[in-house]
């Protein structure tokens, strides 16, 4: 299948096991498997509204392992907006993001314009191992945004990608589609007596 030039590609980064399927499987079909399927590459496709035209969220879902350096250069050369994520429940998941921040850099070479979200991800997990705070510690450091969330009761999962295409200075993207919003949305717009213009 062709790829479209209106394509958006955010690419999931991270350790195996820090949850990256969930976190998509969540935001992309409403669903979470409790059991672990490593992934060698998925791909999965959302229609959203980019510059008021509609056009596609591809989000890649990458290996845990670092087999494939060759698949991890073009994932990268290729994205447009990055999610980086790690486990509460694992500081060495953490310590497993810096390569791959290093070599989106690298490729990358001004990540100032590039959207990077670093996320937490597993915090309704009562066993941590890195609090909130080194999460924002490093996301500072890296000059990116960061978000907590848990793919398993559904929490931040879907302003996580709201955020990271906020984070698009280029041209505007939105998870709605002609104007409609997600019942979500619609719910926190009332409860903070606001309207969001598109």
């Amino acid at each position: 299948m062709p790829e479209q030039s209106n394509d958006y590609r955010v690419v999931v980064f991270g350790a195996a096991g820090v949850g990256k399927s969930s976190l998509v499987l969540r935001f992309v079909r409403g669903t979470f498997r409790e059991t672990y399927v490593p992934t060698i590459e998925d791909t999965y496709r959302q229609v959203i509204s980019c510059d008021k035209s509609i056009c596609t969220l591809q989000i890649t879902d990458t290996t845990g392992s670092h087999q494939f350096p060759a698949m991890q250069r073009l994932s990268i050369s290729k994205g447009h907006a990055f999610i980086l994520v790690y486990s509460v429940t694992s500081r060495q998941s953490m310590q497993d993001l810096q390569p791959i921040f290093e070599q989106i850099c690298q490729i990358k070479e001004d990540i100032r314009k590039i959207p990077i979200m670093l996320v937490g991800n597993k915090s309704d997990e009562s066993q941590r191992e890195l609090d909130a705070s080194e999460g924002q510690a490093l996301a500072s450091k890296w000059k990116c945004s960061f978000m907590e969330t848990s793919a398993k009761t559904n929490y931040n999962v879907q302003e996580l990608f709201q955020e990271l295409l906020n984070l698009e200075k280029r041209r505007t993207v939105s998870l709605q589609v002609d104007g409609k919003k997600s019942k979500q949305q619609q719910k926190k717009d009332k409860l903070q007596g606001k309207c969001s213009l598109m």
